[in-house]
């Protein structure tokens, strides 16, 4: 086994942790307290390649690997949540889906100009009454000649106000069995009769941008059609599994950033005369602390790795998702602890981080889903 990253990924994450500092770290305060999308800091992200990194070059991507991407989805997070989700949704859920199943026709449409930044990519699959049941997808999408009539409503999707196309997912038929066909199709978003409401007041993750879909008659070629349209399903389960190890990182980012602030604090905080990590209470949270990002981000590489490798990691994927989001919510939390009541300020910013970190116990699959998804892996039924 090899731990160690290659020298590429090295300079990735040197180079990513060096642009967070600088340009997403200062502001990441400013973009929770106004729930701001940090438009420009994306235009820079796309001069540095980053939103192409797991992509080919002839698609305008950087030709890097999952693992680069992940260590880049990290080192995003650690400055501000909120940017590492968008970044995270922006890559393996809204360009990603037209990397793996898409018409060369349809990834030089689409797939380059969201490899290369010119737009956001977003995927549009959660529903009012469709959540962790994606099946009961209800947004429905009828061939009508030569074009899909869709009609529905999407929740919660990230990114939507900012990109060129989303690719929705709707009921386009029923199998031999009676189930839903579900397919994935490209939508643009200037299409008469789609309506884009970004009015959502969240607890955390603020500087991403999320938004509601209305689609009344939203006529769009049938070409749009993403992938085979029998094994939509299918299709948006392996995105979505993809998805995880982003989360996975994006957790980890969080739970590093927080914990390299309780540490700082812990050594400066005086007590009883003396530095409050020299007291066993606090060196014991901050052990636990440690462990569990190693444990963490050792997971998101294992899994990410596997993808790499092409072989299987939907097991592995969950296993990265469900402990780093968790331990990123415990973590924040036990940060807040050590900073005691300057903890529950603002200005200390670890209240920010678990506000952000919930989500990732939420969005990409909950944690009851994760274990459910790992019970199936293992042969539970």
């Amino acid at each position: 086994m090899d731990f160690d990253l290659t020298k590429e990924q090295q300079m990735i994450r040197s180079m990513v942790r060096d642009f967070a500092e600088k340009e997403i770290a200062p502001h990441a305060e400013h973009f929770d307290r106004t729930s701001e999308f940090p438009e420009d800091i994306f235009k820079k992200m796309a001069g540095l390649g980053l939103l192409g990194i797991p992509f080919p070059e002839k698609y305008g991507g950087s030709g890097a690997d999952t693992i680069s991407y992940a260590v880049a989805v990290e080192e995003i997070g650690r400055a501000c949540g909120g940017t590492g989700l968008s970044y995270a949704a922006a890559v393996s859920l809204g360009a990603s889906p037209i990397y793996y199943f898409g018409t060369e026709e349809q990834k030089q449409a689409h797939l380059v100009p969201l490899a290369s930044g010119e737009s956001l990519g977003s995927f549009g699959l959660t529903e009012p009454n469709a959540g962790s049941d994606a099946g009961g997808t209800r947004t429905k999408a009828v061939l009508d000649g030569d074009e899909y009539v869709i009609n529905g409503e999407k929740c919660w999707i990230t990114n939507a106000g900012y990109a060129r196309t989303v690719i929705v997912t709707a009921v386009t038929g029923k199998d031999e069995y009676g189930k839903k066909i579900i397919s994935a199709i490209i939508v643009p978003t200037e299409t008469p009769g789609f309506t884009i409401n970004c009015n959502y007041e969240k607890m955390g993750v603020r500087a991403s941008n999320t938004c509601e879909l209305v689609l009344e008659n939203v006529r769009v070629p049938k070409e749009n059609l993403l992938g085979d349209p029998d094994k939509g399903f299918k299709q948006f389960l392996y995105t979505l599994d993809g998805g995880r190890i982003s989360i996975g990182a994006l957790g980890v980012g969080i739970a590093q950033a927080a914990f390299d602030r309780a540490l700082a604090y812990a050594k400066e905080r005086k007590q009883f005369g003396t530095a409050i990590s020299s007291f066993q209470a606090i060196q014991f949270k901050l052990a636990d602390m440690a462990m569990e990002i190693e444990l963490a981000r050792n997971m998101v590489l294992k899994a990410a790795w596997l993808k790499d490798k092409g072989r299987p990691f939907a097991k592995e994927a969950a296993f990265a998702k469900l402990f780093a989001s968790e331990t990123a919510t415990r973590v924040a939390n036990e940060a807040i602890q050590i900073h005691g009541g300057y903890g529950y300020m603002r200005e200390y910013e670890v209240e920010r981080m678990l506000r952000d970190a919930k989500l990732l116990e939420i969005g990409e699959g909950t944690s009851e889903i994760q274990r459910l998804v790992i019970a199936r892996q293992l042969g539970c039924r």
